[in-house]
């Protein structure tokens, strides 16, 4: 009976059983990157300023981000006031590699058009952004 029990301990490694769940390596190392999608529906210049001052900080903790302008939210790049400096905000964004969609159809009723900051998109870049991100946050 002893030598059953030893040579069945000897073979659970070797059949995938064992008392422990493996680890992958994967699943222990986690992805130093967090991929965040932004989705700005507001046209009140301190939310839309801080919005991209958050994307900002998170492009400097290294993270990937992609915002879409939705609704009220495509008006961004006319937002400037004395106090807050959209434009600057929206710039530093893309230059520091941060990505920008602005809904078409928004853009339309608005009669407005893209811009080379702010590219016409449509819904589905907005469910490719959503399907991306680990998380996804609204302003």
């Amino acid at each position: 009976m002893k030598q059953i029990i030893f040579f069945l301990l000897y073979l659970l490694p070797f059949i995938g059983i064992s008392q422990t769940s493996p680890v992958s390596v994967k699943e222990s190392i986690p992805d130093p990157k967090i991929k965040i999608g932004m989705v700005i529906y507001s046209n009140d210049p301190e939310t839309v300023w801080n919005a991209f001052r958050f994307g900002n900080f998170a492009i400097g903790e290294g993270d990937s981000v992609k915002v879409f302008l939705l609704a009220k939210g495509v008006e961004a790049e006319s937002l400037n006031s004395d106090k807050f400096k959209v434009t600057d905000q929206i710039k530093r964004f893309v230059e520091n590699g941060g990505k920008i969609f602005a809904c078409g159809t928004c853009l339309a009723i608005r009669n407005k058009e893209g811009s080379e900051m702010c590219p016409l998109s449509t819904m589905q870049d907005m469910y490719d952004i959503v399907k991306w991100s680990n998380k996804v946050i609204t302003f």
